[in-house]
């Protein structure tokens, strides 16, 4: 999505991202943008993990030097993974509360996104995010064999249900959007195409997520690309 050229101009936002059906990491922090209303320039780049590849030659290019998306640019500053484009969105803008105000919900915000951004490798690698193929028979079959992928997601329901019932939702610290709620939608999103059993309280937050104009956005743009990467799709042999 385009912007005015003169809002570039005054914020000078650019975010690189990779496939919108595959690329949870790019999901955070694309909907944290979006969904705050910061204007910025999408860059959409294919991915491709091997060395000298136009996605890696792009993202040299533009300043990522791990090679991996997402990557914000700010006037040509780089700022790549997540979890700092995200502080940094949210000093840059601190009128949109991207953190909760309260030092100690802050801290624990903090603490469940530095889990999130380390942790739960086994729903993530048994379960990558694929915005356009419900996988339910699939998800059957994992929760039934693989113990650590029910205790990740139990882990995440606990502190999802534990959240929502402290702050009222609808979001996990209350009624406004915040990088925590960014940083689980793509676990929204596997939640949902590998119908993994959940609580009421965590699916009501799964559905509000799904919900928001800005993953409708996403969604929708994964949909129209119609593109297959075999790396990322280890359930089927085409699209």
């Amino acid at each position: 999505m385009s912007v005015p050229s003169q809002t570039l101009r005054a914020f000078m936002l650019q975010l690189a991202i990779g496939n919108k059906n595959y690329s949870s990491w790019s999901l955070r922090a694309w909907l944290l943008l979006r969904q705050a209303g910061i204007p910025f320039e999408e860059i959409k780049l294919r991915l491709d993990l091997d060395a000298g590849s136009p996605f890696k030659q792009r993202l040299a290019a533009l300043g990522a030097p791990t090679g991996k998306v997402p990557l914000l640019l700010d006037d040509g500053f780089a700022v790549w993974d997540t979890l700092a484009i995200a502080e940094y969105v949210a000093e840059r803008f601190p009128q949109h509360q991207l953190w909760p105000a309260d030092a100690k919900q802050r801290a624990r915000a903090r603490s469940l996104c530095a889990e999130m951004h380390s942790g739960f490798g086994a729903l993530r690698s048994a379960c990558p995010m694929n915005i356009e193929a419900p996988f339910p028979e699939v998800g059957k079959k994992i929760w039934a064999g693989q113990a650590d992928v029910r205790a990740d997601v139990q882990r995440i329901d606990a502190a999802w249900s534990a959240l929502l019932a402290e702050h009222g939702g609808p979001f996990l610290f209350g009624e406004r959007f915040g990088v925590i709620d960014a940083f689980f939608a793509p676990v929204a999103s596997r939640l949902r195409s590998f119908a993994l059993p959940v609580s009421a309280a965590a699916l009501a937050y799964v559905d509000h997520l799904h919900q928001l104009a800005a993953f409708r956005e996403w969604t929708q743009d994964a949909l129209a690309e119609a593109d297959f990467i075999a790396f990322d799709e280890p359930y089927r042999t085409h699209r």
